[in-house]
């Protein structure tokens, strides 16, 4: 897996700004940005120091691992707004990694259920494991947790 280079990050971060009402794209984004990169979406007075060194592929494939598993619990949780965060940040975490084949099948597979279709396309992607219990199952089938659902995902 290579990571984008900083001009692609640069062009990725513009392409995605005006969808990007909460910045959640940019938080992915903008951290793999080396300072030079960086300068205009830092505050000033940040040094060199400070902002450290650029993530690199496997750094990024660890972060996007972990990204992951919280995910999962924002699912499992019927958690929305962290659901959708969760999305939009693994799709830029696969960006970042070079893995068009999997924010491909993230933007082909729908989002009900708390993006969970859109979630477990990205752990396949990366060859990690969707939990196996039937409420996750249903969820990344488009479907309620259970019918008599109370908690948002039943139609």
């Amino acid at each position: 897996m290579s990571a984008r280079t900083q001009d692609e990050i640069l062009a990725r971060v513009a392409e995605v700004a005006e969808m990007d009402l909460f910045g959640f794209r940019r938080q992915v984004l903008i951290p793999a940005l080396d300072f030079e990169h960086a300068q205009p979406f830092i505050r000033e007075g940040v040094t060199v120091a400070e902002w450290g060194e650029v993530i690199q592929a496997a750094e990024l494939l660890e972060m996007a691992r972990e990204y992951y598993a919280f995910a999962l619990g924002k699912i499992a949780g019927h958690r929305g707004i962290s659901a959708t965060r969760s999305v939009l940040k693994l799709t830029e975490y696969a960006w970042l990694l070079g893995q068009d084949d999997i924010v491909a099948a993230m933007e082909a597979a729908d989002y009900p259920q708390y993006g969970a279709p859109k979630v477990k396309a990205f752990g396949l992607g990366l060859g990690l494991e969707w939990p196996t219990t039937e409420a996750m199952t249903r969820m990344a089938a488009g479907e309620p947790c259970r019918l008599d659902c109370d908690e948002g995902c039943s139609s």
